[in-house]
């Protein structure tokens, strides 16, 4: 019973995306509000949806277990995670429950999932992430001042560098360190923006 009781302790269950799925459900039963478009697709694009918030999600879990030291607890981080998941965003459960919560309403094809996802990510975002971000800048100090820097924080790039992580205004631009590094020379272009 012990390991049951550890395995809901771990699991990533953010109250705001678990309300808003079920009332999806619940305002789709009582006041009707239909996605409009082939059922077909619908389904489709939701099972997708629903499909990557789940596999994104226990990529992160499993990233994150495998960095723990001793008992993994998921509140409780030991070290800052920083590849896996962790590389592309700096919450990718949040993400993944995102996509799950977009999935089943998208599934359902209710309208009503436009209201309930913005909602519930913005409790989460201010009662969630950002005391979570707090938290884990006192613990990890100058390390997450660095990751924030490189990571973004849900989905998209840091504001300020490109692709890679470079400052904007590098002169070696993604397509040119890309060039740079598969021949082992630079571009034509990148020796003219160096002479420049």
């Amino acid at each position: 019973m012990t390991g049951l009781i550890g395995l809901f302790e771990n699991l990533p269950l953010p109250a705001g995306q678990i309300v808003g799925a079920a009332a999806v459900v619940v305002l789709e039963r009582i006041r009707p509000a239909h996605l409009r478009g082939p059922r077909l697709l619908l389904r489709a694009g939701g099972a997708v949806a629903l499909a990557a918030g789940c596999a994104l999600n226990v990529w992160a879990l499993v990233e994150r277990r495998r960095r723990a030291v001793g008992e993994f607890q998921l509140e409780h981080p030991q070290s800052l995670v920083t590849t896996g998941p962790y590389a592309f965003s700096r919450h990718p459960m949040y993400v993944g429950w995102w996509l799950i919560h977009l999935g089943v309403g998208v599934l359902r094809r209710s309208a009503w999932v436009a209201a309930t996802l913005p909602a519930a990510a913005l409790v989460e975002h201010l009662g969630g992430v950002l005391v979570e971000e707090r938290t884990l800048e006192r613990q990890f100090g100058d390390d997450w001042a660095r990751y924030r820097e490189h990571v973004p924080r849900y989905v998209g790039r840091v504001p300020g560098h490109d692709a890679l992580g470079a400052p904007e205004g590098d002169a070696r631009t993604l397509s040119t360190r890309t060039a740079a590094s598969t021949t082992g020379r630079r571009s034509p272009r990148a020796r003219r923006r160096r002479a420049s």
